[in-house]
């Protein structure tokens, strides 16, 4: 989990997910504070992508 790097700016990024991915809900974004693998897999579960695709989109930003 090295290469995601959340934290300091995670207020701006939730913004971000949540315009570009409108189902995932508040919840299901409160799993970054320490359980950034179960973010993954949510926005992974959601969205379709691969694990990959959703950590470099989530460095993207």
């Amino acid at each position: 989990m090295s290469n995601l790097k959340l934290k300091g700016t995670w207020n701006k990024l939730k913004g971000k997910v949540k315009q570009q991915y409108a189902e995932l809900t508040d919840d299901d974004l409160l799993y970054e504070e320490g359980k950034e693998d179960e973010l993954i897999g949510r926005i992974q579960q959601k969205t379709g992508k691969a694990r990959d695709e959703v950590v470099e989109w989530l460095n993207s930003l």
